[in-house]
């Protein structure tokens, strides 16, 4: 049986929506209609993803007057994003050609 963690964190790291709102949130902290607006999924799939993301320990949020901000958690995604970058490169490198995402470069 698989631990119900595991199982979170993985569906969490596989779904393309919460994918791309890490990579834009890579790049500093958003509110959730910013998000919806760039990425082009509806606010509500944005919230959703976001709330997994946050109950997951990948995104914070923050209060910013009416509006909630969220970033990543820079304890556990900047060491996660870095070790996938070295996993990727070691084991996946010749399975795709495209040129994805990296966080080599992410403080």
């Amino acid at each position: 049986m698989i631990c119900k963690s595991y199982k979170s964190f993985f569906n969490a790291m596989a779904d393309e929506c919460k994918l791309s709102i890490i990579n834009l949130l890579s790049k500093g902290p958003l509110a959730v209609n910013d998000v919806s607006r760039k990425l082009g999924y509806e606010q509500s799939r944005v919230s959703h993803a976001l709330t997994a993301l946050k109950d997951n320990g990948f995104v914070v949020g923050s209060r910013n007057g009416k509006s909630m901000q969220y970033s990543l958690e820079p304890k556990i995604m900047v060491p996660l994003l870095k070790l996938i970058d070295r996993h990727v490169e070691t084991y996946h490198r010749s399975k795709c050609g495209c040129r994805g995402v990296r966080w080599r470069d992410m403080k």
